[in-house]
């Protein structure tokens, strides 16, 4: 499908041609009426969301690493999703990476020509070190971006796992891609502008591989992110809630244990759970794997 024109993504939205001479209000009526559709379309394709989540599992176990891949608008939504990674869940700065067609410089603004090269694609995860145990997530609107391309070739020659991310059916990055997640969001309000529906639906999916993934490695307990790395006073004060909501005791004795674990959530809940010392809780974490249920168990005995 080297046609642009052909692409669902390019096509007229036939409730938004007479956008231009509308009311705010219609404007913003339409555009809120479009923006309904995107989590249906996302919710069709969860089975091939489950499937990349196992992809994405599997290489994270074994040591691999996640790569997310795009050019523009897409790159951009990559980089976005691994940089709140570290801070959310303790995860190494390398171990979810965006990677994106011009590099640094072309999250603020476009680099000419960058998206247009598979051997760039190729060249910049080589770069990474892309092994055979990481897993890699291309990521194109179009589902063309030649870049994206060419870091989905390169990952399969070398044996990663491969994810395709698109809004076009049959599209030809999922031809280089064992799972294959295409989101029907159909024509944009405005013409060709992926930064709306196409891009909502994808933040979306992301959201989706990466906390899944970060929950099946043990980074959740119940639904609070018991992981999380305490850089500023936000997130000290988020750690001792959890800590004490979980352990049911005072906002005073959460922060005393937090400040015995130096302030790692995990041990702190594992101490107040089960009376053992910072280091017990450590070691039973240590034994867990991460998982907190399995720890309190361990050092429950």
């Amino acid at each position: 499908m080297n046609n642009l024109s052909a692409l669902v993504t390019e096509m007229r939205n036939k409730q938004s041609t007479a956008i231009d001479n509308m009311t705010t209000s219609e404007m913003l009526s339409v555009i809120s009426n479009e923006d309904l559709m995107v989590a249906l379309a996302v919710q069709a394709v969860l089975p091939q969301v489950e499937q990349a989540v196992e992809a994405i599992y599997q290489a994270l176990k074994n040591g691999g690493r996640l790569f997310y891949v795009g050019a523009g608008t897409s790159g951009r939504l990559g980089i976005l999703d691994a940089v709140e990674c570290p801070p959310t869940y303790s995860t190494p700065p390398d171990l979810i990476q965006g990677v994106i067609a011009g590099g640094s410089t072309a999250i603020e603004q476009a680099v000419e020509g960058a998206e247009d090269s598979e051997e760039l694609g190729a060249r910049d995860l080589e770069k990474r070190g892309l092994t055979e145990i990481d897993v890699v997530v291309g990521i194109a609107a179009s589902g063309r971006t030649p870049y994206v391309v060419g870091a989905l070739k390169y990952a399969g020659e070398i044996g990663a796992a491969t994810i395709s991310l698109t809004s076009n059916k049959h599209s030809i990055i999922s031809q280089f891609a064992t799972v294959n997640i295409e989101v029907e969001t159909g024509p944009e309000v405005i013409t060709g502008s992926t930064r709306m529906k196409a891009a909502t639906a994808h933040k979306m999916v992301l959201n989706m591989l990466s906390t899944a993934s970060m929950i099946k490695i043990g980074k959740v307990y119940e639904n609070l992110m018991v992981d999380v790395k305490v850089s500023n006073h936000k997130l000290k004060e988020r750690a001792i809630n959890i800590v004490s909501t979980i352990t049911d005791v005072t906002y005073e004795q959460a922060k005393e244990t937090l400040a015995q674990t130096n302030y790692e959530v995990k041990p702190a809940i594992v101490v107040l759970k089960t009376e053992v010392t910072t280091e017990a809780a450590k070691n039973a974490l240590e034994l867990a794997n991460g998982f907190v249920r399995k720890a309190i168990e361990i050092a429950s005995k």
